[in-house]
């Protein structure tokens, strides 16, 4: 595992951004993704009766809307020990299979680094 020392600073803005969404909205997950021109996407868990889309799918969706046309890396805060394959998914679709998944805990601790492929 990649340590959070390892990692650089534009990494560390989106755990930063997307501990905050989590903590801010009150739901199980924060993410937030960054665009190839260097934009940041940020959201949190849908969870409405009739839609339900996890903070990473909301964060890509957001991003997609917004006009982007890769990613250059994803941040998820959750209590899960790892990124689910549908929001692992969902980067690859818009990222590539390389993006990298970075999976923190809701202190901001890096559990994880892996790609989206």
């Amino acid at each position: 595992m990649t340590q959070s020392s390892d990692l650089g600073a534009e990494d560390l803005k989106i755990i930063t951004l997307a501990r905050s969404a989590r903590a801010r909205n009150g739901v199980p997950e924060g993410a937030a993704v960054r665009d190839e021109t260097g934009r940041t996407y940020v959201a949190g868990t849908v969870a409405l009766e009739s839609l339900k889309l996890s903070a990473l799918q909301t964060a890509v969706a957001m991003a997609v809307a917004s006009g982007a046309q890769s990613l250059e890396a994803a941040a998820v805060v959750s209590d899960a020990e790892s990124a689910s394959d549908a929001d692992r998914a969902a980067v690859r679709d818009l990222g590539g299979p390389q993006t990298p998944v970075l999976l923190a805990g809701p202190d901001g601790t890096l559990r994880a680094a892996v790609t989206a492929g």
